[in-house]
């Protein structure tokens, strides 16, 4: 029999097959890995007894399946059941149900098939994506033999004469169930020990069937009831009209665009009490650090059941957080982007915070951005969908001007707090960076002294880990660089290694020049080490606490930092970005971006974008209280209008300069774009490969008429050389983006890269690098 087993799907079977076939249930199935199906199996009688929900197939449950020339036993997803007129012959049979009840819903199947196309991804792989492996693996249980009683078992036990008592109260204790009992469950409730029940089964009156329950529970710790508070008039016009959608029962997109401090999560908090009063779920989006306490325990003081997905849980917490929603048991499901695939039956509003953030786009296959599959899941529910943001992206921001979303303004923060001062300093004056040689200027060290001695905390922002940015030779201009990518190795003094951030490739830091030898290496760049040295050298009296990926690898570490400083027991708070969002702490007088420029130069053309993002954002974690606050900012551009927008927190003015540059250029939202990646470990095959796709990129573009398409490319990627591998890419630009995923479709068919070689294609990619 072929592999690739004919889809019976597809179409009806020819008249001249008709005659030769019969009707014979038919499962589809796709496979998380090797090619793409669906393939069709038989469904043998046992497992389409729906009388026996344990071995019951039906779409979305796993199955395994014999699979090639070989057979070889294979997991595969149900994706369809049907009766079809088919020769039995000609399909090999389903072996077995993995899953005693199904893992995906119909409107997750059809979400799933969806992102598939648009995504250019294989079905299998999304939904390997959306399941987690937590579940997948039915992690925190454990197999338990339950018994049921067979049919007409009271009668077969008065027709074997048995006279055992014991026996026969547990055996009507069982006929009586309205479900399977444990040997614990029926020796409890009959009152006997487990002897009685042994002998039931070796009688034949009672079977067993092996099923899977949880090994424990997980509770979350309890926390105080809290009441809505008191909104201000905008919030009050923003509840009414979310609240106006909600009870419109059809889809909306709400952009709520709302200073910082604005009270955006009050209204979210509303607008769920509402969709729970009727006994809905409610699904809330947050970047991967916005986990904070203070995010979780503002959910958990207003609801009873919260569920919290990110990465940080056990696979067994996550499998039982998975069954907790499946079961309508949880009212809130708040989590970072794959939360958005939680299996809610009764979803009745996404919220999307921070909708901006980078971290909401997957980087892997499948390369989905969760505010597009949060729009097609409120489509499909009939439910509407709130992005949140103080900087919203433009992408959202051009959908609201256009009309397609509809947008909220809460341009006051809570309380009529004024938003803080932002002032520039510009770094190419000696005269604000002669103040010694540190990242520290002399007016940021001023406001620091002054923010501390009146008893306010500081927040210090740099984007960037390690302790220096890299090691040079200042005789030769030698830079040391890692051996698997072409980038320079960062210096981390606590372990005194070289370390690259994309591989995690290490060597220890050289004493002199490899190349000529000279013993004055250089050691250049200031990352958050280094600031945190500098800080604890210029402000001993002060505790001073560093927060990025290095510092944060244990479990609830982020917890720990946050509530201590939170607490008071740190003065100043420095990191990387996963401090410039999510923290409301009244007693932060200070914010001083140490360098605002470190993404605005990059090659892509949102650097612009994140850059004003990243100012606006951090800026906003001051003046939260009546004591107000103040921000500074250090760049070496102190005219560019990213910062010059941010400083003045507005965001109008950004959004309409930057939107004419992406007009001009055709760049989204004014235009789609797909980026295509090849990679290999050879770099002239990994270019002429390159050089290959191009070609037949340009010639899909051409035969299909794609009109206003452009291929660019194929060059060397700003990241030349990855993990060993050389890259190189391609960018595919156009009015429409079904049209351009057409021609990468017919550009890929029958298209075969030389061994060693990878490509893919990335739909509305969110990294140049």
């Amino acid at each position: 029999m072929p592999t690739n087993q004919q889809s019976l799907f597809d179409a009806e079977p020819e008249a001249w097959e008709v005659d030769a076939a019969e009707l014979h249930t038919v499962a589809s199935v796709v496979l998380p890995t090797g090619p793409k199906g669906p393939f069709d199996y038989l469904v043998p009688a046992a497992l389409a007894d729906s009388q026996q929900p344990q071995q019951f197939l039906e779409p979305g449950r796993r199955v395994r399946v014999p699979f090639g020339r070989g057979d070889r036993t294979v997991t595969g997803y149900c994706v369809e059941v049907g009766v079809k007129r088919v020769e039995a012959n000609r399909l090999k049979t389903v072996a077995e149900v993995v899953d005693s009840r199904a893992l995906l819903s119909a409107p997750m199947l059809r979400l799933t098939r969806w992102m598939a196309d648009y995504y250019l991804c294989p079905w299998g792989q999304v939904l390997e994506a959306v399941v987690p492996a937590g579940v997948r693996g039915m992690a925190g249980t454990r197999e338990v033999n339950f018994f049921t009683a067979i049919p007409g078992a009271l009668a077969k036990f008065s027709a074997l004469k048995l006279r055992s008592a014991q026996q026969r109260k547990a055996l009507e204790t069982l006929a009586a169930s309205n479900r399977p009992l444990t040997a614990p469950e029926i020796a409890e409730a009959a009152d006997c020990s487990l002897a009685p029940i042994k002998g039931l089964v070796k009688h034949g009156l009672i079977e067993a069937i092996r099923m899977r329950v949880a090994t424990d529970s997980q509770s979350a710790d309890a926390i105080g009831r809290e009441s809505p508070l008191e909104l201000n008039s905008d919030q009050e016009a923003a509840f009414r009209r979310i609240k106006s959608a909600l009870d419109a029962g059809k889809a909306s997109g709400i952009v709520l665009h709302g200073v910082t401090g604005s009270g955006k999560t009050e209204v979210y908090l509303q607008a769920i009490e509402h969709v729970a009063s009727f006994r809905r779920q409610a699904i809330v989006l947050v970047p991967e650090i916005s986990l904070t306490p203070q995010t979780v325990r503002r959910f958990r003081a207003r609801f009873d059941r919260v569920a919290v997905l990110h990465s940080h849980l056990t696979d067994a917490e996550r499998h039982q957080h998975w069954q907790s929603i499946a079961r309508g048991e949880v009212e809130v499901i708040v989590g970072a982007r794959s939360a958005i695939f939680a299996p809610t039956p009764h979803l009745g509003l996404i919220v999307i915070d921070e909708e901006h953030e980078t971290t909401f786009k997957q980087d892997q296959a499948p390369r989905y951005h969760a505010r597009d599959v949060a729009w097609q899941r409120a489509q499909a529910e009939h439910i509407p969908l709130i992005l949140g943001s103080a900087t919203p992206s433009l992408e959202a921001w051009v959908r609201a001007q256009r009309g397609e979303f509809e947008k909220i303004s809460l341009p006051k923060r809570v309380m009529n707090l004024p938003l803080p001062d932002v002032m520039t300093i510009d770094m190419r004056d000696p005269a604000q960076t002669r103040f010694g040689h540190g990242a520290i200027t002399r007016p940021l060290h001023q406001a620091m002294v002054e923010a501390l001695r009146g008893g306010g905390q500081v927040i210090l922002l740099l984007n960037r880990r390690g302790f220096s940015t890299h090691i040079q030779c200042p005789a030769c201009g030698f830079v040391l660089k890692c051996d698997h990518c072409d980038l320079a190795l960062t210096y981390h003094r606590q372990h005194n290694t070289a370390l690259c951030h994309y591989c995690d490739h290490e060597v220890p830091p050289p004493r002199a020049c490899p190349d000529c030898k000279s013993p004055a290496i250089r050691y250049g760049g200031v990352g958050t080490q280094k600031l945190e040295e500098e800080v604890r050298s210029r402000f001993p009296d002060y505790k001073c606490a560093r927060m990025d990926v290095d510092s944060m690898r244990q479990r609830g570490s982020h917890e720990n930092v946050l509530s201590a400083f939170q607490r008071g027991e740190f003065n100043i708070l420095l990191g990387t970005q996963m401090i410039a969002k999510g923290l409301d702490f009244p007693n932060v007088t200070l914010v001083g971006v140490i360098n605002a420029d470190t993404a605005l130069h990059l090659p892509d053309f949102r650097a612009a974008e994140r850059t004003f993002q990243l100012v606006a954002q951090v800026a906003g974690r001051t003046g939260r209280g009546k004591r107000g606050g103040r921000v500074l900012v250090q760049t070496l551009n102190p005219e560019h209008p990213a910062i010059v927008a941010a400083a003045r927190h507005d965001y109008a003015r950004f959004a309409d300069h930057e939107l004419a540059t992406r007009r001009a250029a055709h760049y989204p939202p004014f235009g789609a774009m797909i980026r295509l990646i090849i990679r290999g470990p050879a770099e002239a095959t990994a270019r002429e490969t390159a050089q290959a796709l191009g070609e037949r990129m340009r010639a899909a573009v051409a035969s299909n008429g794609v009109s206003g398409a452009r291929v660019i490319g194929p060059g060397v990627a700003p990241i030349a050389r990855l993990r060993g591998e050389f890259r190189f890419h391609l960018q595919i630009q156009g009015p429409e983006g079904a049209a351009l995923k057409q021609a990468v479709r017919d550009a890929a068919q029958g298209f075969a890269a030389p061994d060693g070689v990878r490509w893919i294609a990335d739909v509305d990619p969110w990294d140049m690098q």
